[in-house]
């Protein structure tokens, strides 16, 4: 790895795990609790997240349950999981929430892997992005005489198996996705 390429490697670190971040919320059909990272709570005169005021546990694959750990603030945690849109049915059970999943249809699992491939497209362009930064500046250094015309071209072919790999490594993570939400 280049002198150039080498201190972009956080960055596409961040890109992936960005993106596996962003299609952690999507249902697969099964409970997971991940469905639930984007929810913020409006309680005590703050947005909190809601694994910063609750016990989370997947009793069995169509359920998860909620438990606040101050009783107090159900009603703003039930209010934030209808405000989320999540598609779960939701039972105030008085001490916590019982979310239900409902099992996909054919339908809505074509619909999540329509939103995972758009997701995946978005990581794309971030990671062609950072390809776009490097390569102008390789090709700067290459017009300043501090590189050679050779050294230029083999500092892209490096930049672009690089970028190669990266998006090998996003298509694995698309794949799995993917197969999950398609298993019944």
């Amino acid at each position: 790895m280049n002198q150039y390429t080498q201190p972009k490697q956080e960055e596409f670190i961040k890109a992936i795990d960005f993106f596996k971040k962003e299609i952690s919320g999507l249902r697969t059909g099964r409970a997971n609790p991940g469905i639930l990272d984007g929810v913020y709570v409006s309680a005590y005169g703050v947005k909190t997240p809601l694994n910063g005021l609750s016990s989370i546990t997947v009793p069995d694959g169509q359920s998860i349950t909620i438990a606040p750990w101050d009783k107090s603030v159900i009603k703003d945690i039930e209010k934030a999981i209808a405000d989320a849109n999540l598609g779960v049915a939701t039972v105030n059970e008085g001490s916590q929430l019982r979310l239900t999943v409902p099992k996909m249809t054919e339908e809505s699992r074509r619909e999540m892997v329509k939103k995972l491939s758009e997701k995946h497209e978005a990581a794309r362009i971030a990671i062609r992005h950072i390809r776009d930064d490097v390569k102008s500046v390789i090709e700067q250094a290459e017009k300043y005489k501090d590189i050679t015309e050779d050294e230029k071209f083999l500092f892209i072919k490096e930049l672009d198996e690089e970028i190669a790999k990266q998006n090998e490594n996003l298509k694995a993570v698309k794949d799995k996705k993917e197969q999950d939400i398609m298993t019944i």
